[in-house]
Formats: C-alpha cells, structure tokens, sequence
C-alpha cells in the first residue's frame, strides 16, 4: 500500500491533492506504520457501505456483462476470462466512468 500510496502521490500535479477512498481491506490500513504523502488523504468508507465504493459498480458490471451466464472447462480458462473482461473494460474510460461516477462526488465550477 505505501509503494502504491507513493506512485499515486508523484502522479499528483503541483498544488493539487489526491484524496482515496479506502473500504475495510486489510492492506488499506492506516496507522503510524503507513506513510501517507503530504499530497494525498486517505478517506475510509463506512463498515457496510458498498453502495459508496464505485468499484462495487465495477465488479456488478462485470459480472453482469462479461463473466455471467458461462460455464468454463479449467482453471485457466476463468482466468483468461477474467483477464479479458478486465481488459476490455480499462479499455474503455467512459464506461468506467460512466460505472464508477457518483453525481455527489463532482467538482462544482
């Protein structure tokens, strides 16, 4: 989470802030042992609140749209689905943004 934490902070441009949302995953832990840039928050979501963490929209898509309905013959097989479904859908920003977007998390101008 630090070295991720890190990597999110030297993409952040100057003067501006990151702020992430956190579920309850156990390396989203913060504490004296996780070292948070000065450029970035961490913000936890409730306990029980998948309504709140878009990537639950993500996982729902996904089910829903690529991996639901099949039946595969290996192991291997899921994992080549699963890679593809995931593939597909970082290729195409605006659905995930059209997933992920919360009208109450927009910036005002």
């Amino acid at each position: 989470m630090a070295e991720h934490l890190a990597e999110i902070s030297s993409q952040v441009a100057a003067g501006a802030h990151a702020v992430l949302i956190c579920d309850g995953a156990g390396w989203h832990q913060r504490g004296e042992r996780l070292p948070v840039p000065a450029n970035t928050s961490l913000l936890p979501l409730p306990c029980y609140a998948s309504e709140l963490n878009p990537i639950e929209n993500v996982w729902e898509y996904l089910r829903s749209n690529q991996l639901s309905t099949r039946i595969w013959d290996t192991y291997d097989a899921i994992l080549t689905a699963c890679r593809d479904a995931w593939n597909g859908l970082m290729a195409d920003p605006d659905r995930i943004r059209s997933i992920t977007t919360r009208p109450w998390a927009q910036v005002k101008t």
